[in-house]
């Protein structure tokens, strides 16, 4: 009877482990009305309006890099904790389901930071660790933007604390 009352507690802290393993994993979902108002404290703090109106912040349910949209692109990001804040642009003209499944952006120290159709993933050589779709303010991506139109892409920089600005401002 012992060993039945041990197997059976032993299933379920495994199984409630597992069970909280998994909520753990579970992306952040916005509703509509949350959605609005995160992108609206998100704006970047410009006196162009042409800026304001079109650069957009990007949610990570929102998966961007699904579609070719041949839009650009600005992802703030780490390798480590340690690390400061850079910011890398790209434009989303390449359709990672049939070239290749992933794109390499950009390469700081012992990391790299590749886009696929799932999301932003960072490769550390010496693990071999993957990192997943981008959480906000985690410990490699802080924020992810759009710019919505096919003029020429707006000049914005970082300061100190990984915040997005317009360069010369």
């Amino acid at each position: 009877m012992k060993k039945i009352l041990s197997l059976l507690g032993i299933f379920t802290l495994i199984g409630t482990s597992t069970t909280s393993l998994v909520a753990c994993n579970t992306p952040q979902e916005y509703t509509k009305e949350e959605l609005t108002e995160l992108k609206e404290e998100n704006k970047i703090n410009t006196a162009n309006q042409e800026i304001r109106d079109n650069l957009g912040w990007i949610a990570p349910q929102e998966k961007p890099f699904n579609t070719v949209d041949k839009k650009w692109y600005y992802v703030v990001w780490r390798g480590d904790k340690k690390d400061k804040w850079k910011i890398i642009s790209f434009k989303n003209d390449i359709d990672l389901n049939f070239i290749s499944l992933k794109r390499k952006l950009d390469h700081w120290k012992q990391y790299d930071l590749f886009v696929s159709s799932k999301g932003l993933v960072i490769h550390r050589y010496d693990i071999n660790s993957n990192g997943n779709w981008w959480k906000i303010n985690n410990d490699y991506f802080k924020s992810v933007y759009r710019w919505n139109l096919t003029t020429q892409k707006p000049d914005l920089i970082i300061d100190n604390d990984g915040n997005v600005k317009v360069n010369g401002e």
